[in-house]
């Protein structure tokens, strides 16, 4: 193949290349991480910890557990669907129909509710708010449309390449 040829192919989409690589399985594998260790807080030490919280902080722990955990299931979808088409168990297409079906950017923060929090479950709530805009970044790339193969740069090449082999 010449070097022409390469130059002239179509362009790469970089979100998809990294989901066939090792920093999505890094990415899959801390997400699902994320999802159990919210969890085993939620059923185990946060039943505790809620019990010492005054009806202010209650609250806010009831709320921000349901967010937290509302927002980990969607992310473990996206993740789920992600990992399906990279292993060949789901098309592009369906995956895409599916995830339009997540909502990856949630509720918006409550700073200030999540300040009321006993510290283990904001930090589990801060982190999970860095996994969602890590993925809702790769998302987007992904949602992005292809850049058109015919780019000024190319169509000059190809005219220039033409005009020197007819003469």
């Amino acid at each position: 193949m010449g070097h022409a040829d390469r130059n002239e192919r179509q362009p790469v989409n970089l979100a998809a290349r990294r989901l066939d690589s090792a920093a999505f399985e890094t990415l899959f594998t801390e997400g699902m991480a994320l999802v159990d260790e919210a969890a085993a807080y939620l059923d185990g030490s946060g039943r505790a910890e809620s019990r010492a919280l005054d009806r202010t902080a209650l609250n806010a722990y009831a709320q921000q557990s349901l967010k937290l955990s509302t927002r980990l299931m969607q992310l473990a979808s996206w993740l789920l669907l992600q990992r399906a088409v990279a292993e060949g168990d789901m098309s592009v297409e369906t995956a895409r129909r599916e995830a339009a079906k997540i909502d990856l950017l949630g509720s918006p923060r409550d700073e200030e509710q999540e300040a009321a929090l006993p510290e283990s479950l904001r930090a589990l709530v801060e982190r999970s708010h860095v996994l969602q805009a890590r993925i809702v970044r790769l998302d987007a790339g992904l949602a992005a449309p292809e850049a058109p193969s015919d780019n000024a740069v190319a169509g000059h090449i190809r005219r220039l390449r033409s005009s020197f082999e007819r003469g």
